[in-house]
């Protein structure tokens, strides 16, 4: 039986067609990945005024984790910026703190953000809450250290794509529940954030080549999750699972309407607006997983990036108070 899919936007898939694509991921072939060399950072921050870091913290169990700081140069320490905690995607099994980066330095420019992202560990290497827990250890330093960083601790945004949107999401989550640091926006591109794998839009990229597919996706989990299941997954690793999204800061999620983790983002909305809770949702006609970050120069990549900077110029601008 054949599935019915959403057609991709034309341009896009005019570019995808020069794409070598798959549909499973395998232990050998996430080695291959990994060893491919890291975004070049260097060539990002060349035309720009601004200065980098390089910065070292203690996990819980005293693991050093890599922090980089990007912050706008000649500007004054005491300047109060707001900051952006940058959590990168790969499937939570491959990545750095520099992939996708110019994601967020695209507000450095728009802002004057301070841009913190964070190198978790990964999966398989790391199951559980480790990598959540990884990026929260990074975020409370961010904020004990805010006055020296000069970035104002009212105007922080969690951020991140695909996976980093999903443990962007169950940071922020977990943040409330621990009631602290305050977050005063969420920023989830679309982000992975259910284990379970079983929406329509899950089986409608299962058995397809793609960017990142149901096979790929289950492949994740089961990295991440290693022995946990069922009820012993928890939301903080699986956003989706949250039972109360009440309380939750301004939150912006956007999603292809040609991909796997769309119906799971839709969702996650819906439950924070019957939550009483502030979201924004765009859901882009024909995209595909990571069509922005993959070509940013497309027209519908073009409008997607320009209307989340739209959507945080109106959340942390004005009177720097971020909405909720």
């Amino acid at each position: 039986m054949t599935i019915a899919r959403p057609a991709l936007d034309p341009e896009l898939r005019r570019l995808l067609a020069g794409m070598p694509l798959m549909s499973r991921l395998t232990p050998d072939l996430l080695a291959q990945l990994r060893r491919l060399p890291s975004p070049p950072v260097d060539s990002l921050l060349a035309h720009r005024q601004a200065e980098r870091r390089e910065i070292t913290v203690p996990a819980e169990d005293g693991t050093p984790i890599r922090l980089s700081v990007v912050r706008p140069a000649h500007t004054p320490r005491a300047t109060a910026a707001p900051c952006v905690y940058w959590i990168h995607g790969g499937g939570m099994v491959m990545g750095d703190r520099f992939s996708q980066l110019d994601i967020p330095l695209e507000w450095l420019d728009e802002f004057g953000a301070v841009v913190v992202s964070v190198d978790y560990r990964l999966a398989p290497e790391a199951t559980g809450t480790t990598l959540v827990d990884d990026c929260y250890q990074g975020l409370l330093w961010t904020v004990e250290h805010a006055a020296e960083l000069g970035i104002d601790p009212g105007r922080i945004i969690v951020a991140g794509a695909s996976a980093g949107g999903g443990l962007a999401a169950g940071l922020t989550l977990l943040a409330r529940d621990l009631g602290t640091p305050a977050i005063a926006a969420q920023v989830l591109i679309c982000p992975m954030l259910d284990h379970r794998n079983t929406t329509v839009s899950s089986r409608q990229y299962t058995g397809v080549p793609g960017v990142w597919t149901g096979e790929m996706n289950a492949f994740g989990w089961r990295a991440v999750l290693g022995r946990l299941a069922g009820d012993e997954v928890p939301a903080h690793v699986s956003p989706a699972l949250a039972d109360d999204l009440s309380g939750l800061p301004a939150t912006y999620i956007d999603t292809g309407s040609a991909e796997v983790f769309r119906d799971e983002d839709t969702d996650y909305a819906s439950r924070i607006w019957a939550a009483g809770g502030q979201a924004e949702l765009h859901v882009w006609a024909g995209g595909f997983h990571g069509f922005d970050a993959l070509f940013p120069q497309a027209r519908l990549s073009v409008t997607a990036r320009r209307t989340r900077t739209e959507w945080l110029a109106r959340v942390i601008g004005g009177d720097g108070a971020a909405g909720r």
